[in-house]
């Protein structure tokens, strides 16, 4: 695994609890971490169960004992690891997005197609029990045709002038998207999952907070001096759907008061749905079927075991939260690893999220509509 930090600890915590509770051929077992810091690596390898460290990625790719790569470093890096990766027949699990350009995305993909391997993306929101569950209300037409969907991400992360400029506010780092790839990618992603392809955006983009102090893991720049912020901390954007429907999206991380606001809302002719992160175990549901007089939104609480993955945790009513949507993205994958065959999402929706992505970055400099080709 590349990368320690936040995505480090909630990837290795699912490779670990995995086996617990579901049952695969596969079994991970944590060989190597890899980062910067090697007295961190060597702290968190201890406590997550890693055997080895290393601190150049380059030097585990061709590791005959390693199958798989996680990459859970900064954006930049991911194209450099994947090809090379690709290259030595090692499977991918990427996190998002999955490169800065569409060019190193289509480039990571052909490179896994020659070399055959199994890959998958960390898009966590399609494995949220509740929000299959309501793609399969929309699959089954309880909804009717879908007319149109709002999906909202806002966080006050960076609402602090001081927080400090991590790689996530550093274009040469990051890439040029800012929240765009940050936020925006996941409800790009659900909406794909939920409501189908997106073919046109119109955006507007700003960076709101300026400039930020230069952290103490900064090697490029004195610590104590403060550095210019090149990427947007919000952004909003209108799309067109292939199916019909238009969206609404908005992301942002200086959303005061809010720490995970994510929340979807489809709309269809015979009913609507609401998803919010911050209660992940419930969807509201409206049918227009219902009896006018008992026609309203309900609250379905998503934890019977019929419903996806439960019937692997806890009794109804107990839950589920976040840690638990890695576990379902590894269970995937090494299932798809017994069967030979894909896990979703992979490095192809990866890549559509991308162009959906430099569409909207396109419309920001553009300030109008850009289509965006199949």
């Amino acid at each position: 695994m590349i990368g320690y930090r936040f995505m480090g600890k909630a990837h290795s915590h699912a490779y670990q609890d995995m086996p617990f509770f579901f049952h695969t051929e596969h079994i991970p077992v944590r060989k190597v971490i890899c980062g910067r810091d090697e007295r961190a690596l060597r702290e968190v390898a201890d406590r997550w169960g890693w055997q080895e460290v290393e601190r150049d990625w380059r030097n585990i790719v061709d590791r005959k004992d390693i199958d798989l790569i996680d990459v859970s470093a900064p954006n930049a890096l991911h194209h450099d690891i994947v090809v090379a990766a690709a290259a030595t027949g090692k499977h991918i699990f990427c996190e998002k997005p999955l490169s800065t350009t569409v060019t190193e995305a289509e480039e990571m993909v052909a490179a896994v197609e020659q070399a055959g391997v199994v890959h998958m993306i960390a898009h966590h929101l399609r494995k949220v029990p509740a929000l299959m569950y309501a793609r399969r209300l929309i699959d089954q037409g309880a909804i009717g045709q879908v007319l149109h969907m709002r999906a909202l991400w806002t966080n006050d992360m960076a609402i602090d002038p001081e927080y400090p400029l991590l790689w996530r506010f550093r274009r040469d780092l990051g890439g040029p998207s800012g929240v765009i790839g940050d936020l925006h990618s996941h409800c790009i992603d659900l909406a794909r999952f939920l409501v189908g392809e997106i073919t046109a955006v119109v955006a507007t983009a700003d960076t709101h907070i300026k400039s930020r102090p230069v952290p103490e893991q900064s090697f490029d720049r004195p610590m104590g001096t403060r550095g210019e912020v090149t990427v947007p901390d919000e952004s909003c954007f209108l799309a067109r759907f292939a199916n019909g429907a238009t969206g609404v999206f908005e992301a942002s991380w200086v959303a005061a008061g809010h720490k995970h606001g994510q929340r979807i809302e489809v709309n269809g002719t015979e009913g609507t749905f609401l998803f919010d992160f911050e209660r992940m175990n419930e969807l509201e549901v409206y049918l227009r079927r219902d009896p006018p007089s008992t026609r309203g939104f309900r609250r379905i609480v998503v934890t019977e075991s019929e419903h996806p993955y439960i019937s692997a945790w806890w009794p109804p009513g107990h839950g589920i939260t976040y840690e638990h949507l890695f576990i379902h993205l590894v269970y995937e994958f090494m299932d798809a690893l017994d069967r030979g065959a894909p896990p979703s999402p992979n490095l192809y929706d990866g890549l559509i999220g991308m162009r959906v992505m430099a569409a909207v970055e396109s419309s920001v400099e553009q300030r109008g509509w850009v289509r965006i080709e199949p």
